[in-house]
């Protein structure tokens, strides 16, 4: 499957999971804790600036973003999780929108992919783990994004990045790409391994 990477909108910001798209279309998405970097990568996949807005105040909207492109692949925006002043209220509905995704998405059986972000600077969360043993387990096939490398040092991105390797969450040959959105470092390596674990080519 080729895009075209200049047909490409937001569909729909989804609060409730009645409103999930419904049409047939293979879906990625994307996973990880508030402010990690995720409308940031998808803004650079997509060769875009702002299509996915980066929230002044993270964990703020709690929404699953749902960007059509090319009228032939969905890439899901999932809300971000652990932000700390979020109240009761609020990380249940959370958990309730985002476990609706995953078990009453009318096409889940289109979803191919989640890419699991992790910010480099601080490594796998309990929350990280917590979403990964969930797709282990669901058979779901995942890699990971270390993200922020450009604000670590060459010593603290050589530790940092064998930390998250070497966390017993993450299988052995789980696949590890360090991101910049600030010099769309990895990009190159996110599309080509979304290619080879999707078939779906990616690129502008």
């Amino acid at each position: 499957m080729s895009l075209n990477l200049n047909r490409t909108e937001l569909r729909i910001s989804a609060g409730q999971i009645r409103q999930f798209p419904a049409d047939p279309m293979v879906q990625i998405a994307f996973s990880g804790r508030s402010n990690v970097g995720k409308s940031s990568l998808i803004n650079s996949l997509l060769g875009r600036k702002s299509l996915a807005r980066v929230s002044a105040s993270p964990g703020k909207t709690i929404t699953i973003n749902f960007y059509d492109v090319d009228k032939q692949l969905f890439l899901v925006d999932l809300p971000g999780y652990g932000f700390a002043k979020r109240n009761p209220a609020d990380k249940a509905q959370w958990s309730a929108l985002t476990d609706g995704y995953f078990t009453k998405n009318p096409n889940l059986d289109r979803l191919r992919l989640v890419i699991q972000l992790v910010d480099s600077r601080i490594g796998l969360t309990d929350d990280d783990r917590a979403m990964v043993d969930y797709l282990r387990a669901a058979g779901i096939p995942y890699f990971v994004i270390a993200t922020k490398v450009d604000k670590l040092n060459a010593t603290e991105r050589k530790n940092n990045l064998a930390a998250i390797a070497a966390d017993p969450a993450l299988d052995g040959d789980t696949v590890i790409i360090p991101f910049s959105s600030l010099k769309n470092e990895g990009r190159d390596e996110v599309l080509r391994q979304i290619g080879m674990m999707t078939g779906i080519r990616m690129s502008k």
